[in-house]
């Protein structure tokens, strides 16, 4: 066991993973705290998905993918406004139709885009290919967006539960939701290189929806979840070098089956645990 667990730290290469895959996991549960409360989830779908063109025709053109990303995301969550207020159409309606239209745009750039590296990886991630300028890109990016949402913690915060006070106090909504989309982008260019734009969404949802469940309190949720969420990445990137299966794949699985123990067997809030905790009352002597 010991030896399993220490043979891939003698891989450069798996080290690289887990540094990555820990740093993206950390900075997507952070962000997922506030798009949990806000009930962006579906927004964050649209916006990982509707990124793909940006970073495709960044890399066309030779610039960071970080502004092509966020280029396409701000796009994206425009073209929803305008579908949204200038129509019958409905929001989620309007989502589907403008990030299942930018992904499909984005797949056919990846199609016609002659590269020697393999564009596929940006939707399906290659954490274990990543190299030491896309891990310091990576770093740099997680880091400029975990200061950002640390120093503006309490607006946003104020934003996600009270936008009505938010607004009363002087602070912009528009502005702060501006600023939560580009930090949305920003996350999810940091983690294309782990999970790739597919299965980022469940990197933006997951832990803050299991830390909702551990913990009434917000400031408590900023440190659970981004705990839970790199430890889960540790375990995906160990079984998936045991097992030999898709790093980014399994990193979502095991996210996934964290959130059902959480979901099941929560001290307050877990199914299991109500259920059992009616029982022991139900059969209490009066």
């Amino acid at each position: 066991m010991i030896d399993f667990l220490v043979e891939p730290w003698s891989l450069s290469f798996m080290r690289d993973a887990f540094l990555a895959s820990g740093v993206a996991a950390a900075v997507c549960a952070l962000i997922s705290c506030w798009i949990v409360l806000i009930g962006w989830s579906l927004m964050g779908d649209a916006v990982s998905h509707a990124v793909l063109p940006g970073v495709v025709l960044s890399y066309i053109i030779g610039i960071p993918f970080a502004i092509g990303a966020v280029v396409f995301g701000f796009l994206a969550v425009t073209l929803i406004g305008t579908v949204r207020d200038t129509s019958r159409v409905k929001e989620d309606a309007a989502i589907g139709i403008v990030f299942t239209t930018l992904f499909a745009l984005g797949l056919v750039l990846v199609s016609v885009t002659p590269s020697q590296t393999d564009l596929n990886h940006i939707l399906f991630g290659n954490v274990l290919g990543v190299s030491g300028a896309d891990l310091w890109q990576l770093v740099i990016l997680a880091a400029v967006v975990a200061a950002v949402l640390i120093a503006k913690r309490r607006d946003l915060t104020l934003f996600a539960f009270d936008p009505v006070h938010a607004h009363a106090i002087g602070l912009s909504r528009r502005w702060l939701g501006a600023l939560l989309l580009g930090l949305l982008a920003l996350t999810c260019v940091v983690a294309l290189q782990v999970v790739g734009v597919i299965l980022v969404v469940a990197m933006l949802i997951i832990p803050g929806a299991a830390a909702h469940l551990l913990t009434d309190r917000f400031g408590h949720m900023l440190v659970i979840a981004p705990t839970l969420a790199v430890g889960a990445t540790v375990v995906g990137i160990y079984i998936s070098y045991g097992a030999d299966v898709s790093p980014g794949g399994m990193v979502v699985v095991t996210q996934g089956v964290m959130f059902a123990l959480i979901y099941l067997f929560a001290p307050r809030n877990g199914l299991l645990t109500r259920w059992f905790t009616q029982r022991r009352t139900s059969f209490a002597p009066a």
